[in-house]
């Protein structure tokens, strides 16, 4: 596991104590582009949360990136967030 994926995951169960997390290192896919060539990675977050519980999407994606704080400007380029509730995925 890279050391971002690891900064990743340890600042996003520190903020919201997770019942699972994966994150994917998607930089390969993105070679080239402008946010690979400043050293920013691409990366696909799948995070299930009870503080998530009626929280709309946006509401959502903002915990995270709360969580994830600085690291969305200088060391996370692109981030995709599937972010869901313990109970919708009983569903």
């Amino acid at each position: 596991m890279s050391t971002r994926i690891s900064m990743i995951k340890e600042r996003l169960r520190n903020a919201l104590s997770p019942q699972s997390i994966e994150v994917i290192d998607e930089s390969a896919q993105h070679a080239g582009h402008a946010g690979a060539q400043s050293g920013g990675g691409h990366y696909a977050l799948t995070i299930v949360a009870q503080q998530f519980t009626g929280q709309n999407l946006v509401q959502r994606h903002r915990m995270v990136y709360a969580a994830l704080g600085d690291a969305m400007r200088q060391e996370i380029h692109a981030l995709s967030i599937h972010a869901y509730a313990p109970d919708e995925l009983a569903q």
